[in-house]
């Protein structure tokens, strides 16, 4: 479990294809505080460290993985937001984020609003349900808000702190960005589909 508040950016040194999936090497300051079996959230997509050497950390990406997310897109030297699963005692400034990356996006427009960032990002119909104005949204792993919603596309306001903080500042037209949806809205969600059926697994309702 995340909170959407990155701690650190590091940076992607090599990309391999492996037989069964992707071995990712990134470097980072966190290194000393992390160990072998630790979830790291990479660009918002919780990963388990296989190895560290130095100020390296490695993974394996499996394909499933590389199939929802933009981790197949990754190229040595770039910037990656960071974030260690969170402590059990510690305040929740961002959401709940789980790492599980629903789907990606595509960055649509990068407008500058006095010092602040705006992003508009096309999202895909099938998140469309789980989105909701002013609801909380993870970008790359960073917990914003939602501050405008159309039906394919998205607005989210980025302040000086987390576009100078966070790898969102690398981003450029046309780039794919991890996307997760509230976990509580998709709970909400799940719960009034369930509505919809009677303990036979039948429809009671008219749709």
């Amino acid at each position: 479990m995340f909170t959407g508040l990155i701690e650190a950016i590091g940076k992607v040194t090599e990309t391999k294809a492996a037989s069964s999936g992707l071995r990712l090497r990134v470097r980072t300051g966190l290194s000393a505080g992390l160990k072998v079996g630790d979830s790291l959230a990479v660009e918002g997509v919780c990963l388990t460290i296989s190895l560290i050497e130095g100020e390296e950390a490695h993974f394996y990406v499996g394909h499933e993985t590389i199939n929802v997310t933009a981790v197949g897109s990754f190229k040595p030297g770039q910037r990656v937001n960071l974030e260690r699963a969170m402590r059990a005692d510690t305040r929740v400034g961002g959401h709940f984020v789980s790492g599980h990356i629903d789907g990606t996006g595509s960055i649509d427009a990068i407008r500058i609003k006095d010092e602040d960032r705006r992003l508009t990002i096309e999202y895909p119909a099938s998140l469309a349900a789980q989105l909701i104005a002013k609801g909380s949204i993870a970008v790359n792993g960073v917990s914003l808000t939602i501050a405008d919603l159309g039906k394919s596309k998205f607005d989210v306001m980025i302040i000086p702190f987390t576009w100078e903080h966070t790898s969102l500042s690398s981003l450029k037209l046309h780039d794919r960005v991890n996307l997760e949806c509230d976990m509580i809205g998709k709970y909400v969600l799940r719960s009034v589909d369930l509505s919809t059926f009677d303990a036979s697994r039948r429809f009671t309702k008219a749709h």
